[in-house]
């Protein structure tokens, strides 16, 4: 495996929407969820980038893995933190779009490390 994850969209994606998150959050107090959902989601990057350093397509494959369980887990929070109010539905829509559009970006790479 090549080490170019800085080249995968679905890395450079999923760091803004990192940097998204943080933006909406910085002003929370609600730290219980904050840290947690900024961990989740910078798990996304973190494990694409991981598993392209890796020297095995399988590897790369179980990081890829775990970077969309990352994704799962961070919409999970998204929509707990609407329903406590630490987050408005209105304002993250489209944030919650975009985590899935990068989930299927996650799942869509999976599917071509598997043939």
């Amino acid at each position: 495996m090549s080490s170019n994850f800085e080249n995968l969209d679905v890395w450079k994606r999923s760091c803004r929407l990192t940097v998204q998150l943080w933006q909406l959050l910085k002003n929370s107090n609600e730290y219980w969820l904050k840290e947690q959902m900024l961990r989740s989601a910078l798990s996304i990057p973190s494990n694409i980038a991981e598993g392209c350093e890796r020297n095995s397509k399988a590897e790369f494959r179980r990081f890829i893995n775990i970077a969309k369980g990352s994704a799962a887990e961070l919409r999970t929070q998204v929509y707990i933190a609407i329903e406590t109010g630490v987050l408005k539905k209105g304002s993250i829509e489209k944030f919650v779009e975009e985590l899935k559009a990068i989930t299927k970006m996650l799942q869509a790479l999976i599917n071509s490390l598997n043939r």
